[in-house]
């Protein structure tokens, strides 16, 4: 009997421990630190201003699909600001195959809104796939070539001015 009363008790207080840490933060779920103090999500801040619709810069999403539409979509987490595309292989390149992931970390146009992070894998002389270096400089280039493009589509949608 004491030894159940002694683990209902330890349960009991390892309950409000956990409770304890599950502090109401202002913007809600972070990015960054399991225990919650990291930077808030994009979904979370768009929460707390009350900002209907996807939770990230509709013209770095749109122009994130855009211009990798030439890889296969995997998913897309329009709240949580991140796309997943799947293998492509250049048929000029055999040998060679990415996958890209582009986060969207912002509802505002800014650069440092944008991540794209490649994986590359080259086949070897057995046929199979083996991971390998991706230039640093693709990643740049594709994170400026969808920021031109979202820069394109707000100046497409901007209001004129008579």
């Amino acid at each position: 009997m004491v030894l159940v009363r002694g683990a209902t008790l330890a349960l009991i207080a390892s309950g409000l421990v956990l409770g304890a840490c599950s502090a109401e933060r202002p913007f809600g779920p972070t990015v960054g630190d399991v225990f919650g103090g990291g930077t808030p999500t994009a979904a979370a801040r768009a929460a707390s201003t009350g900002q209907t619709g996807i939770g990230v810069n509709a013209f770095l999403w749109r122009a994130s699909l855009d211009t990798l539409s030439f890889m296969p979509l995997a998913n897309a987490d329009p709240w949580g600001g991140v796309i997943n595309y799947d293998w492509y292989t250049d048929p000029q390149t055999p040998t060679e195959r990415f996958k890209a992931t582009v986060f969207i970390l912002d509802t505002r146009l800014r650069a440092d809104a944008l991540n794209v992070a490649v994986t590359k894998e080259v086949r070897d002389a057995s046929g199979n796939w083996v991971g390998a270096p991706v230039a640093a400089q693709t990643e740049t280039d594709l994170e400026n070539a969808i920021l031109t493009k979202a820069r394109q589509l707000n100046l497409q949608n901007a209001p004129t001015r008579r």
